[in-house]
């Protein structure tokens, strides 16, 4: 309940930059009210562009694009999927939309992300039983990249493909190389709580033309080249509308200046919280450049005296949204009698960042006095409220 009328801050709203009016009008303008249209033609050239690619398919949604990608790779009933734990549901979806089974890896701590430790230790079990994954699924949390070369070796030596989840981490690189661009296919999401959005709407990204062309045929009902409707295979309603592409456009344009507030936002925070009792930041990896999606952060509950979820509540008494970090796969209700490795025999790293982890806000139309209401109530939280 609220106890005050203060004006709500939310964990990352969007944020419009005023380009997208111009796109819109020229669809109305034209006419291209349609489902595709010269506006999803330009926002795929440009964003195979961006992140230096051959080609990209626009589409309803990143979960949409991670399940052309699994159909792509023809995984089918009865097949294994390795997929990151720590990660919103929506990365494993669509492995139970192909009737597969999802198989979940845990974190490490310096990206949060797969564990290749965990990984290489479940390769090895699939290897033993003769039941090799047919994907592997990387999640780059927050917009952390994961440790892809370690994980990329691995999956190489078992010739099994990679899937990159770059929902979250647009205009993030490792190693100079942007996400979502290591493995055979890469995801991006624009849904609203993006770095940039298209209200809804997602992107597939591959070298491999021949496969995405194989992509906006499936993502069209996969309708054959015929003067009738005629369908010899079953296919999606999942391409992006020519209205809302032109919202990425119009977003595409202010992306460096988006990555470059964001990353402002973190600092500040860092810089205000780090010193508190038991706060410890979502960390770096060396030779990465995280978009700061989110600024995350885990509190020792000990060490600061109090719990992630009487933040939460004293933030949300204070009309700001706050959340916990996603809930690791492996203990949501609907996988429980998945498999999951762990990162080691005595460390589950995905299930201590979700006991001690937050999300701050982090939009980038937030206010410096509204991001120090937020400081704020987090420092009054720490140094106030005993452990209950």
């Amino acid at each position: 309940m609220l106890i005050n009328d203060k004006k709500r801050i939310y964990l990352s709203s969007p944020h419009m930059s005023g380009n997208e009016l111009k796109y819109i009008k020229e669809a109305f303008e034209t006419n291209w009210i349609a489902p595709l249209g010269p506006n999803v033609d330009a926002f795929e050239k440009e964003i195979a562009r961006y992140v230096g690619v051959n080609d990209a398919v626009a589409v309803s949604s990143g979960t949409a694009a991670i399940h052309l990608a699994l159909s792509l790779l023809d995984i089918k009933r009865g097949d294994k999927v390795f997929c990151s734990s720590l990660t919103f549901i929506a990365s494993a979806n669509p492995i139970i939309y192909q009737n597969a089974e999802p198989v979940f890896i845990d974190s490490e701590p310096e990206t949060w992300n797969m564990s290749p430790q965990a990984l290489s230790k479940a390769f090895k079990e699939a290897k033993s039983t003769g039941n090799l994954p047919k994907a592997v699924i990387v999640v780059n949390l927050y917009g952390q990249s994961a440790k892809m070369e370690e994980i990329l070796t691995i999956c190489d030596y078992y010739n099994v493909p990679v899937i990159e989840d770059a929902a979250e981490s647009l205009g993030s690189s490792y190693r100079e190389k942007p996400s979502g661009t290591f493995g055979k296919f890469g995801i991006y999401s624009f849904n609203g709580n993006k770095i940039i959005t298209t209200s809804g709407g997602g992107m597939l990204v591959s070298n491999d033309v021949e496969a995405l062309k194989r992509a906006r045929f499936l993502a069209t009902q996969a309708r054959d080249p015929a003067p009738h409707y005629q369908h010899s295979t079953i296919g999606y309603n999942y391409r992006l509308s020519n209205l809302l592409a032109g919202v990425g456009r119009g977003q595409l344009e202010v992306l460096e200046e988006r990555v470059a507030a964001k990353r402002t936002i973190f600092q500040k925070y860092k810089q205000e919280l780090a010193f508190l009792p038991g706060v410890k930041f979502m960390p770096e990896l060396e030779n990465t450049k995280s978009n700061r999606w989110l600024t995350t952060l885990t509190i020792d509950q000990t060490a600061a005296n109090v719990r992630v979820s009487a933040i939460i509540q004293d933030m949300e008494k204070e009309n700001i949204e706050a959340r916990p970090v996603w809930k690791p796969l492996h203990l949501q209700p609907v996988f429980r009698q998945c498999p999951y490795y762990s990162h080691s025999e005595k460390i589950s790293v995905s299930e201590e960042l979700f006991s001690s982890g937050i999300c701050l806000p982090s939009g980038t139309n937030m206010s410096t006095e509204e991001q120090m209401r937020v400081i704020d109530c987090l420092k009054k939280a720490i140094t106030a409220v005993s452990l209950a």
